[in-house]
């Protein structure tokens, strides 16, 4: 299949705003997920010779395999890559108010926050308590036994277990990630 404007113009409207929102919900900064989000389509159009799918499904999987790249490739050079694009010249525009409430809104941040808030407090006390010193104090598991008089392998567990029911209760509310 090869990749014409027109494909490109029907890729963004199908898929810019569920970028813009993957990035965001990741990123917590509608500015760079903008950034982000133009920098999967200009990925993909500087790369449009390397697309070797057929159908529709191909071409969506390919660009979200271009996002997720972008996202891994910012995660590990991105304040050099932000450093490069300003000596070349690529400035930032800055995003309205109204843009920047428009995509907190899109991303659904403050429904999944009080989804997980609720579905936090139904979880076994232990594990609710090791999933909060874990990732919202961000402790290592060493220190998670320690606190719980576990031992690693059990804190290990229990964590697991609490993500595992979370994300299973969390997957089909309003604003869970796509992908």
């Amino acid at each position: 299949m090869t990749l014409e404007p027109d494909d490109f113009a029907r890729l963004y409207r199908r898929h810019a705003q569920s970028l813009l929102v993957f990035f965001q919900r990741r990123l917590h900064d509608p500015e760079l997920a903008t950034d982000l989000m133009a920098d999967t389509f200009t990925m993909a159009l500087d790369r449009r010779g390397q697309f070797r799918g057929h159908s529709e499904e191909e071409l969506s999987g390919w660009l979200w395999t271009i996002a997720r790249s972008t996202l891994r490739e910012h995660e590990r050079h991105g304040d050099a890559v932000r450093r490069g694009a300003r000596r070349l010249g690529r400035e930032r525009r800055a995003l309205s108010d109204r843009e920047l409430e428009r995509i907190e809104e899109l991303a659904g941040l403050a429904d999944l926050r009080d989804a997980v808030t609720r579905r936090m407090a139904e979880l076994p006390p232990e594990q609710r308590e090791a999933l909060r010193l874990r990732v919202l104090e961000d402790l290592p598991y060493e220190q998670v036994a320690a606190q719980m008089g576990l031992t690693v392998q059990n804190a290990r567990a229990r964590v697991s277990r609490a993500l595992r029911r979370l994300g299973s209760e969390l997957r089909d509310q309003p604003g869970a990630p796509e992908q």
